[in-house]
C-alpha cells in the first residue's frame, strides 16, 4: 500500500500535538527535579536515549539516567554533556540533570515526515555504510548515504555485509560498485558476520573511532555488531518473504564500547536516507568528484543537464567520471524536485 500524503495543515495538527506532548513532558521533568539540590557537575557523553531521559557515561565508565532541562537542544547518542547528581540519592531513583550540552565537531541528521531536520547521532567520526547481497544494493542509495556523511563531515566506509552469500552474478555486481567507490577514494570492506569472515580488517578500521553503522533494514547491521560484540545481543531480524526487505530491529540508539578502543553507535535502521530537505547546490558539493568539475563549466548558473560547455558532461562522454554517478546525481536533484512541487502544492 502506497504511504498516504499529509497535507501541509495535516503535518502542522500533527507537529502541534508532539509539541504539546513533549512540552508536558518537559514541565514534568522540570517538576522532577524542581527543589533538587545537586552536586559538582561532571563531564558525561549520551550512551543511551530514553525519550525525556538518558544514560551519561562519564570518564570512569560510571553510567546515570538524567533528566534535562527544557531550554537544551534536541540531544542524541554521541552528545557531550555536563551533568549534575542529586546530593541526597537516596529517594529520587538517583536521577541526575543535564545542565548543558557541548559542542559537537559533527551531526548526522535526517528529515523527520514533517520536513524538520531530526538529529540521529552525533561526534560522529566514521559512518560505516552497510549493503548486502540481499536487499540488493544499489548505487543510488549508496550515494544517498555518501553525500550525507560528505556534508555532516563525517568519513564514509563502504561495508559488503553478508559475503558468504555471493553467487557469480551477485560477485559481478560487488566487483563493479567496489571498483567505482574505490576509484574516488572511498574505502570498502567484505565481510560476513555468521562466518566472521573480514571481521578483523573492520575492527581496525573501526580502532580509536566513534562510528555508525547505517543501511537498509536486512543488511545485517545487527548481526556485525554481535559478531563485533557479544555481549551487546542485539536482536537480529529475517529478510521479509513478500517485501525483500529486512524487519527493523533496532528501537533505540545505544553506544557500544569497542574492545580494540573508539565506539560503536547503534541507530534505528532507515531503508531510504531523505535528501529532499538539501538544495541541489548542497547535493553537489556531496558528489566529491563532480564538486570541484562544476567550477570549470562555461557558464557559472549551469544546470549540468543540457547546456553547452557543461565540464559533468564532458567529463562523462570523455570517461573521466563514472557516468552512473552523473546519473544518480540527476535522479537525486529530480526528486529533490518533485519534492519541493509538492509541498507548493500541498500548501495552496
Amino acid at each position: 500500500m502506497a504511504k498516504r500524503k499529509l497535507s501541509r495543515r495535516q503535518k502542522w495538527r500533527i507537529e502541534k500535538i508532539q509539541q504539546e506532548r513533549l512540552a508536558r513532558a518537559e514541565r514534568k521533568a522540570e517538576r522532577d527535579t524542581a527543589g533538587m539540590h545537586l552536586g559538582p557537575a561532571d563531564h558525561g557523553r549520551v550512551v543511551t536515549h530514553f525519550g525525556q531521559q538518558v544514560i551519561v557515561e562519564n570518564d570512569r565508565q560510571e553510567r546515570f539516567r538524567c533528566h534535562f532541562r527544557a531550554n537544551l537542544a534536541q540531544l542524541v547518542v554521541g552528545d557531550r554533556v555536563i551533568y549534575q547528581l542529586p546530593e541526597d540519592r537516596s529517594n529520587d531513583d538517583g536521577l541526575g540533570v543535564i545542565t548543558a550540552m557541548e559542542p559537537r565537531h559533527s551531526v548526522l541528521e535526517r528529515p523527520d515526515p514533517y520536513g524538520k531536520l531530526k538529529p540521529v547521532a552525533a561526534n560522529v567520526d566514521l559512518m560505516v555504510i552497510t549493503v548486502a547481497p540481499l536487499p540488493a544494493p544499489s548505487s543510488i542509495l549508496i550515494d544517498r548515504y555518501l553525500v550525507a556523511a560528505e556534508l555532516s563531515g563525517i568519513e564514509p566506509l563502504l561495508l559488503l555485509n553478508k559475503a558468504d552469500l555471493l553467487d557469480a552474478d551477485d560477485r559481478d555486481i560487488i566487483d563493479e560498485l567496489e571498483a567505482l567507490y574505490r576509484t574516488l577514494g572511498y574505502g570498502f570492506l567484505e565481510a560476513s558476520a555468521t562466518r566472521a569472515d573480514g571481521l578483523a580488517d573492520l575492527r581496525k578500521a573501526l580502532a580509536g573511532k566513534t562510528c555508525v553503522l547505517v543501511g537498509q533494514s536486512g543488511v545485517g547491521k545487527s548481526s556485525i555488531i554481535n559478531a563485533l560484540l557479544p555481549d551487546a545481543d542485539l536482536e537480529v531480524g529475517d529478510i521479509s518473504s513478500t517485501s525483500g526487505l529486512g524487519q527493523h530491529t533496532t528501537v533505540t540508539a545505544r553506544l557500544f564500547h569497542l574492545p580494540e578502543g573508539g565506539d560503536l553507535i547503534d541507530s534505528p535502521g532507515i531503508r531510504e536516507f531523505g535528501l529532499w530537505h538539501i538544495s541541489e547546490q548542497q547535493l553537489l558539493s556531496g558528489y566529491r568528484e563532480l564538486a570541484e568539475l562544476a567550477t570549470r563549466c562555461r557558464f557559472r548558473n549551469c544546470s549540468h543537464h543540457q547546456e553547452p560547455g557543461c565540464a559533468l558532461q564532458a567529463a562523462a562522454d570523455e570517461g573521466l567520471i563514472a557516468g552512473e554517478r552523473l546519473d544518480n546525481f540527476y535522479a537525486i536533484a529530480a526528486s529533490l524536485e518533485e519534492e519541493d512541487r509538492r509541498e507548493r502544492y500541498q500548501s495552496d
